[in-house]
């Protein structure tokens, strides 16, 4: 399950992109939500604070454009 209530206290590694144009299925919803862009949907894994106060490392995605930069982080899962 997606969380979306912590802070990246570490550097972003590892970082890929899953989408890009036409794959990212919410384009419609960021340009109208954050401006136009060229949106890719991205994914890293970085060391995180929950909002519980424990912290490790998760892989993240989020959607990003030049200019606007990155919004709507969640953590797919957590690592070790």
């Amino acid at each position: 399950m997606p969380r979306y209530d912590f802070e990246i206290v570490g550097e972003l590694e590892f970082i890929e992109t899953i989408a890009r144009g036409s794959g990212v299925r919410i384009r419609r919803f960021l340009s109208e939500q954050y401006g136009r862009g060229d949106w890719r949907k991205r994914k890293g894994i970085a060391l995180v604070r929950f909002s519980d106060g424990r912290i490790n490392r998760a892989e993240i995605h989020w959607f990003e454009a030049h200019g606007v930069g990155r919004v709507l982080q969640k953590v797919i899962r957590e690592i070790d």
